[in-house]
């Protein structure tokens, strides 16, 4: 017995050994992935020399002879950091993810391939400037370059996930850079899916109901639009719960997680230091790696900074020495759907105001990973590409013998945005910017712009030119074969929005409603937002003049003006009433949280219970006054609408109605559902949290999600690829932190700043930015997370553009020679 218990020790230390031998080597393959930035490469396609020094930070300043030259090493460095992200954002923009990732990405790329995105980054290359063409081409040779040394040096196939998936990678081409473009534009749209939406909420709704639900922005009001069964009433109404699967791969978050954004500007005489400011923080969804990647470019007309995305050879938001510039979501509406009518004769026809026509078509085939390939018939219209009614709910609207179109201006195979941004970076003053955005197609934006003496908001993209009797204004589907519903091409760009030196000395968009106009110049009938542009006018008039520090406070403050709005409406009738009740009761319970509510001033602070119970308290309200009325068609609202219940409570138009549930024998009160919510809250917080509200953290449940697209999921891996942060903020707080609005947790936080610049040109490199994560991609490296607890506590890195400070505390300087 003695000597099999030797034996059975002697196999398990071996066992171990052996393992612990395959873990030490396959982490010495992994390993190699890391780059070495202090390294020394000769390198076909340079003109010159060309330095990257890795600051502290690990941002890369970009040194060389020539533009090309520098843009040759942004494309280097990109690859360096983020190859696998860069890949797999390509692979999505061309459908063919499912040729690594296999049937789970399959809608993904149908959808894609239908868009035929790729095909029209390819046919735009031709269409831009000889200065972007030869940019383009350049960071390719650049991305490639180090494709070719990984090959050659065996430098850990590029990428950790490259062990796991098939490592072939094809070189970088110019047309890829455009083509992510046009896939940041699919993933920030949501007019489609407002559409659908708004249409078949109209079958099951009555008008005023229909602008409770979806309201236009506070503010004058439209004509009555034609009511979609008139239109189509073949059209069954259906309640059936919306397709809210998604996954980190997926191109369209849904209408709910569409872009949004924070920027604004102070003039020089707003500014306690005498020189303009200007601020910026893009929301997307999280990921780890963040989407956003941190560069400085010597440029010939000078240096420029500010973040990136890897793949794309551009400064999205960031400064030069004489111009700082933002971006937020314009919310234009460049997305019409079609209902096209088959000709039932022949299926292959479609009507149109002349007659019938033929659809254009193409046959595109679709490699599945471990399964079949899929055949797709790819077809067009004269309004655009026919998408599956599988997509967008769009089954659920098409009439019988019809099929949905997509008019869009993304859909651009002379798409010019790149042209556009290269000559925005270019720009020395407002002035110059402004005449940039005029090559501006798509995704569209609004353009915070400051320089040394102005500040200015352009929106920049092309608006559709609708005929003023449109039937349906672009807000529902409209049938493709009547002319006054087609585009007529495209308005001027003196027709997009342009605010410049307003008396008042700022500006700020917050993804709301800019400007009032009749349709069809109206710009957008749905915006973002409209809270957080009420607490953002609230800080600026606080002070009469503001500093980098003040716009910061601006940039991460998380007081909700919903929470401040909706409170003392939801709970007048609840506060402070009612007898003493005994301990662990539930009206004990709940004269405990409306105690801590009456205390509390909106902060949605990650140490406090009460933006917790407020969140679930809402959330519980919307469910409870609308799923009566629209059933599983509820789980389409994920998101508190705060316009939504301050009608109802303030019953605006009848819309009190809301409270009473049609069903019940008897008429409930809007004071009886928010009992009844907020009981409902407490128990899903107190099963989940414990008995004691006072202990509850907001930071528990609104953690930010930084998760692996890919490896995020993978049971053990997932520990070390993800990154989890107990954040402050919420869906209506300038701070955004979007949360999930449904699963298991639906206050996890999945979608906000992932970067965050301030630039103050009385003092240009004072100014500072941050992005969530970390320069680096591969999870071995330092670099992987190392900013993200900056991000997380609201602190920034030097935004600076001296070389001298650059090098000081470099963690390697990268040359790369003329081979």
């Amino acid at each position: 017995m003695l000597t099999l218990l030797r034996w059975m020790i002697r196999i398990f230390l071996g066992l171990a050994a052996l393992a612990a031998a395959a873990a030490l080597l396959m982490h010495h393959f992994v390993s190699r992935s890391l780059p070495d930035y202090s390294a020394t490469l000769a390198v076909a396609g340079l003109s010159g020399p060309v330095e990257i020094v890795r600051d502290p930070a690990n941002v890369p300043h970009i040194f060389g002879d020539s533009d090309a030259d520098v843009f040759f090493g942004l494309g280097l460095a990109h690859a360096q950091d983020r190859l696998w992200q860069m890949i797999v954002l390509r692979r999505t923009a061309q459908g063919r993810l499912s040729e690594v990732f296999g049937a789970r990405t399959l809608r993904t790329d149908e959808f894609m391939r239908r868009l035929d995105l790729y095909t029209l980054a390819q046919r735009s290359v031709a269409a831009q400037d000889s200065y972007t063409r030869t940019a383009l081409e350049a960071y390719a040779r650049g991305v490639n370059a180090w494709i070719a040394h990984v090959s050659a040096e065996a430098r850990g196939r590029g990428a950790p996930e490259f062990f796991l998936f098939p490592q072939e990678i094809a070189l970088w081409q110019p047309a890829d850079s455009i083509a992510l473009v046009k896939l940041m534009g699919v993933q920030t749209a949501s007019h489609l899916e407002r559409e659908v939406l708004r249409a078949r909420l109209s079958l099951l709704l009555e008008d005023d109901r229909l602008r409770d639900l979806m309201p236009d922005t506070p503010g004058s009001g439209i004509a009555a639009l034609p009511d979609f069964a008139s239109l189509f009433p073949d059209v069954a109404p259906s309640d059936a719960a919306v397709d809210l699967a998604h996954t980190p791969l997926s191109t369209l978050p849904g209408r709910a997680f569409a872009g949004a954004s924070n920027a604004f500007a102070a003039a020089p005489s707003r500014s306690a230091a005498g020189g303009a400011l200007l601020a910026n923080d893009p929301h997307l969804p999280f990921s780890a790696p963040s989407i956003w990647y941190l560069a400085r470019l010597e440029l010939g007309s000078g240096g420029v900074i500010g973040g990136t995305i890897p793949g794309v050879p551009l400064v999205l938001s960031g400064r030069s020495d004489r111009l700082g510039w933002g971006l937020t979501t314009a919310y234009l509406d460049d997305q019409d759907l079609f209902v096209e009518e088959l000709n039932p004769e022949n299926p292959q026809q479609y009507r149109t105001p002349e007659g019938w026509a033929e659809f254009e078509t193409r046959r595109s085939i679709v490699r599945v990973a471990g399964g079949e390939p899929l055949t797709l018939t790819l077809r067009w219209t004269e309004n655009g590409p026919v998408l599956p009614g599988s997509h967008a709910d769009l089954a659920s609207i098409t009439p019988p013998g019809h099929v949905m179109a997509l008019s869009w201006t993304l859909l651009d195979d002379a798409d010019t945005t790149m042209t556009a941004a290269m000559r925005l970076m270019r720009a020395g003053s407002v002035a110059e910017a402004i005449v940039a955005g005029a090559q501006h197609v798509a995704p569209a934006q609004n353009l915070m712009l400051a320089d040394r003496d102005r500040i200015a908001m352009q929106m920049v993209g092309a608006m559709p030119r609708r005929d003023s009797r449109h039937q349906t204004q672009g807000r529902l589907p409209a049938p493709g074969w009547i002319a006054e519903n087609r585009w007529q091409g495209r308005l001027p760009y003196s027709a997009n929005p342009r605010f410049e030196n307003p008396s008042s000395g700022l500006l700020g968009n917050t993804n709301n409603k800019p400007l009032e106009r009749p349709f069809p110049l109206h710009v957008s009938f749905d915006w973002g937002d409209t809270q957080r542009i009420q607490r953002w006018l609230r800080l600026m008039g606080d002070r009469e003049v503001h500093t980098r520090d003040s716009f910061i406070e601006a940039q991460l403050d998380t007081v909700s003006q919903a929470a401040r709005t909706l409170l003392p409406l939801v709970a007048a009738d609840l506060w402070f009433t009612g007898e003493a009740a005994a301990a662990g009761t539930q009206e004990r319970l709940r004269q405990r949280a409306l105690q801590l509510l009456a205390d509390w001033n909106g902060e949605m602070n990650e140490h406090l219970p009460e933006p917790l119970i407020y969140a679930a308290w809402m959330r519980a309200l919307q469910q409870r006054l609308i799923r009566d009325e629209i059933g599983p068609l509820a789980a389409a609202f994920p998101h508190v609408e705060p316009v939504f219940i301050e009608r109802v409570f303030r019953d605006v138009d009848g819309a009190g109605e809301w409270c009473n549930v049609v069903q019940s024998s008897v008429r409930e009160t809007c004071t009886d559902m928010a009992r009844l919510a907020l009981d409902d809250a407490l128990l899903q917080l107190s099963e989940r949290y414990g008995r004691n509200p006072e202990s509850w953290r907001w930071g528990d449940a609104h953690q930010a999600t930084h998760d692996h697209p890919v490896l995020g999921d993978v049971r053990l891996l997932r520990h070390f690829v993800n990154l989890r942060q107990s954040t402050s903020g919420g869906d209506q707080t300038l701070n955004r932190g979007l949360t999930a609005g449904s699963g298991d947790n639906p206050f996890l936080n999945v979608h906000g700043a992932g970067f965050r610049g301030v630039y103050d040109f009385a003092d240009p490199d004072s100014s500072v930015f941050v992005i969530a994560t970390g320069q680096s991609g591969n999870p071995l490296s330092r670099h992987y997370d190392d900013l993200g607890e900056l991000w997380r506590r609201g602190e920034y890195i030097p935004m600076s553009l001296d070389p001298d400070l650059a090098r000081a505390g470099a963690v390697g300087i990268t040359r790369l020679e003329p081979r």
